[in-house]
C-alpha cells in the first residue's frame, strides 16, 4: 500500500499526488500538520517537513526524493523525461518551481495570506505579499515563453516540471492572487493541466473557514 503523508498547502504533496494520479497508483492521503511536530510523524521525517511517501515498508521523506522514487519504481509512464538531456531539463524546471518560485512567489503569498492563519503565525506581511504579486509576473511570462517553443514545459509530453508548476500556481489561484487575465498563454497551459483527472483531486482540497475564488475549481476560467 502507497500512503501520501500531505498537507493541502504544500506544493509539493500537490505534485507527488498528480504523479502517482498520473501513473494510475492507488494510494491513500493522510493529511499532517508538520508545524506541529508530532513525535509520530519526526520519526517518520526528521525534518518535520512534508511530503512523505510510505511504500510498504519503505519511508521516503522529501518532496523530490519522492518524486525520484516514483519514477524509479515505477517507470511508467514516464514523467522524468526520454532521453539524458529531457531529464536535465524537467529536473531543472522542477528546481525552479520548488525552490525559485516557492521562495519569490508562493511563501510571500499564500505563506502570509494563509499560512500564518492557520498556524497562528500573526499578521500578514504586507510588504512580502506586495513582492510577491510584482515576482508572480515574471515566472508567468517565463511559463508563455516555455510554451511558445514547446507543447509543455519540459518538452512535447507532460512531466513532472508541469506538476510543480501546476502545484504552486493551484496554491497562489487558491489565495485569489494569480492575474490570469494578464498571461493568456500561461493562463491557457494551466487550463490543460487543470482539466486533467488526475488534478481534480487537487482542487477539491480546501481548509476550514478559509475559501477560494469561484474560478479555483472551474475548468473552463
Amino acid at each position: 500500500m502507497i500512503v501520501c503523508v500531505h498537507h493541502s498547502l504544500c506544493a509539493a504533496s500537490r505534485a507527488l499526488r498528480i504523479q502517482l494520479a498520473e501513473k494510475g497508483l492507488s494510494f491513500d492521503l493522510r493529511a499532517e500538520r508538520p508545524w506541529e511536530r508530532a513525535p509520530e510523524f519526526l520519526r517518520l521525517n526528521p525534518a518535520g517537513e512534508v511530503p512523505v511517501l510510505l511504500d510498504n515498508a519503505k519511508i521516503i521523506a522529501g518532496g523530490i526524493p519522492a518524486l525520484e522514487y516514483v519514477e524509479e519504481v515505477y517507470p511508467e509512464p514516464t514523467l522524468l523525461g526520454s532521453t539524458p538531456e529531457h531529464r536535465a531539463e524537467v529536473r531543472r524546471l522542477v528546481h525552479w518551481f520548488f525552490c525559485k518560485f516557492e521562495t519569490e512567489v508562493t511563501r510571500p503569498i499564500v505563506g502570509e495570506k494563509i499560512g500564518k492563519r492557520i498556524t497562528g503565525g500573526g499578521a500578514p506581511n504586507s510588504r512580502s505579499i506586495s513582492a510577491g504579486r510584482l515576482n508572480i509576473h515574471v515566472h508567468l511570462d517565463y511559463i508563455a515563453w516555455l510554451m511558445e517553443r514547446r507543447r509543455w514545459l519540459a518538452g512535447e509530453t507532460i512531466t513532472l516540471a508541469d506538476m510543480a508548476a501546476a502545484a504552486q500556481l493551484s496554491l497562489v489561484d487558491y489565495a485569489g492572487e494569480v492575474p490570469w487575465t494578464r498571461h493568456p498563454e500561461a493562463k491557457g497551459w494551466y487550463a490543460r493541466i487543470k482539466s486533467r483527472p488526475s488534478f481534480r483531486p487537487i482542487l477539491g482540497d480546501t481548509l476550514s473557514g478559509i475559501y477560494p475564488p469561484k474560478h479555483y475549481v472551474d475548468l473552463d476560467f
